[in-house]
């Protein structure tokens, strides 16, 4: 599929954030993963997929993120600010009737907008266990703060300085991206149990994360569980997960 144009909008401390849409029909809010952008949901079909099935897929890149701003001061990273942006994206495309679903840190901020109140009719949240909703785990935070916080050269071949030269060779900026992560907030279990939108929980079989990924199917009331092919990179692109996220959602009617 060819990428589709980008269309930006404002956050509401004025912040340009951007966003991508294809197909028609009953909205659907897909909501990538860290060091990615909306084009992940491109790349690996799930985008294509769904607008064939007749849905409005709408693809954002959060803060911090692909075409979005990047800003360097930590000002503009107060806590829960991924989430507070979604909700202004809804706002702006004036969505009362959707669906929502995320894959690693966009399965994060779909768990925060169930938490605080948004309304979708179904959510899918693949890739997050109950230890990453609580607030712990996060490799990608670790390895971004050692970079940035680096002194002196990274040791050579090691994963560290393999990131740092893949950031240099592109238009990821390090700082703002450790910043996007370090907004994330902590959600307590007692506030999962109120969320009463039907929400499929997706975890690949060799993902580290699925240690603890039946203590959130248990803390959602109407969560249903599917286990996919993969560890946590290639369980976003199987077949399998794509199939799971079709049946669960359904088409646009």
């Amino acid at each position: 599929m060819p990428e589709p144009a980008v269309s930006y909008f404002p956050a509401p401390d004025s912040t340009r954030l951007a966003y991508r849409e294809v197909g028609e029909g009953r909205p659907l809010i897909l909501l990538h993963g860290a060091l990615g952008d909306g084009t992940q949901w491109l790349h690996h079909g799930h985008a294509e997929a769904f607008a064939d099935r007749g849905r409005r897929v709408i693809l954002p890149d959060f803060r911090g993120h692909g075409r979005s701003a990047k800003p360097r001061d930590a000002a503009f990273y107060p806590a829960d600010v991924l989430t507070d942006d979604t909700f202004a994206l809804l706002k702006h495309l004036g969505l009362d009737d959707y669906d929502v679903g995320g894959y690693s840190l966009g399965a994060r901020i779909v768990i925060r907008l169930l938490v605080r109140g948004a309304g979708p009719g179904r959510a899918v949240a693949g890739g997050q266990g109950m230890q990453q909703v609580l607030g712990f785990g996060g490799g990608v935070g670790r390895m971004l703060r050692r970079i940035v916080d680096a002194t002196g050269p990274l040791e050579a071949g090691s994963a560290d300085e393999r990131f740092a030269r893949w950031f240099s060779s592109g238009d990821q900026d390090p700082v703002a991206l450790l910043h996007a992560l370090e907004s994330l907030a902590p959600t307590p279990v007692e506030d999962l149990a109120r969320v009463q939108v039907p929400t499929l929980v997706v975890m690949g079989t060799g993902d580290e994360r699925a240690e603890s990924v039946d203590a959130l199917v248990a803390a959602l009331p109407r969560a249903t569980k599917v286990s996919v092919p993969g560890n946590h990179e290639q369980a976003a692109g199987s077949p399998e997960f794509l199939a799971a996220m079709l049946g669960f959602l359904g088409d646009g009617d």
